[in-house]
């Protein structure tokens, strides 16, 4: 059975990122490829690891976050530890979403009473100076 590998160009168009991003990975330690002269050659392993990490950032994991779940990959223990690790993570991103959620619900409130008062207090300004006007009128 012959194993798979696939250039920097290859993985860049399939995830849709930039060689740029996968040699960024690569220099925080994320993706270890295999050098033939000036060529990285990547592994199924180098492939999976390059869509947890874009998996994790797509859920708002730090790259150190992501780095410590797939660190954790046992597929002999059938990777519980990490499953378990990556449920508790999602959790705890869930809850800083949903706060950060209510906190935006609060601001919104907050911006839409500051408008209706700025409104208002517009709308006594301009009658009052129509009010002044007519008066020098008379």
């Amino acid at each position: 059975m012959a194993k798979t590998t696939y250039n920097i160009s290859q993985l860049a168009a399939e995830f849709d990122v930039t060689t740029r991003t996968i040699r960024f990975y690569e220099e925080k330690g994320l993706l270890a490829p295999i050098r033939s002269g000036a060529s990285r050659i990547y592994s199924a392993a180098d492939r999976t690891k390059l869509k947890l990490i874009l998996r994790g950032k797509r859920l708002g994991f730090s790259l150190e976050e992501s780095r410590d779940i797939i660190e954790l990959y046992d597929p002999a223990s059938g990777n519980s530890e990490q499953l378990i690790k990556l449920r508790e993570r999602i959790a705890q991103q869930r809850s800083a979403l949903e706060q950060q959620l209510q906190d935006l619900q609060a601001m919104m409130r907050d911006l839409g009473d500051s408008e209706e008062k700025c409104l208002q207090a517009l709308a006594k300004a301009q009658a009052n100076s129509k009010l002044k006007t007519r008066s020098k009128e008379l």
